[in-house]
């Protein structure tokens, strides 16, 4: 059951969170150099527990209360990473280094977004296997 909607969402979040975290930079310090996500390997590793959450998520079709427990805990994970960005860049006082904010410091938000309709889905799912059991 692959080509369930909650799949291609899934698919979604992992391309963000594993894929575009190399296309859009984090923040621009103050010397004016860009901040991408694999120079720390704190956001990196967090930017790919997440991507690796979707994809083990992906197939896991068969045991559905299983991907919907791995979905919240990558929802978790990416508010997680979303309040480390926020505290980085509004904790630090004056100029220091984060300068200018980058497409990057959202990526999360839209992962969970991403998320969330899969796991509304998967829900649905499920809901639609206890009411045709419930018919035997």
């Amino acid at each position: 059951m692959i080509q369930r909607i909650q799949t291609l969402y899934l698919l979604v979040a992992a391309i963000i969170s594993g894929g575009l975290i190399f296309v859009f930079h984090l923040w621009t310090d103050g010397s004016e150099a860009l901040v991408y996500a694999k120079e720390d390997y704190t956001f990196l590793g967090l930017f790919l527990g997440s991507a690796l959450l979707s994809l083990i998520s992906i197939f896991k079709y068969k045991a559905r209360k299983s991907q919907f427990i791995l979905g919240r805990l990558n929802i978790i994970l990416n508010f997680i990473l979303l309040g480390v960005f926020v505290y980085q860049s509004l904790n630090l006082s004056g100029e220091t280094n984060v300068s200018e904010k980058g497409i990057g410091m959202i990526l999360p938000v839209f992962s969970i977004v991403c998320l969330a309709l899969a796991n509304k889905a998967i829900k649905k799912d499920e809901d639609l296997v206890k009411s045709v059991d419930r018919l035997r």
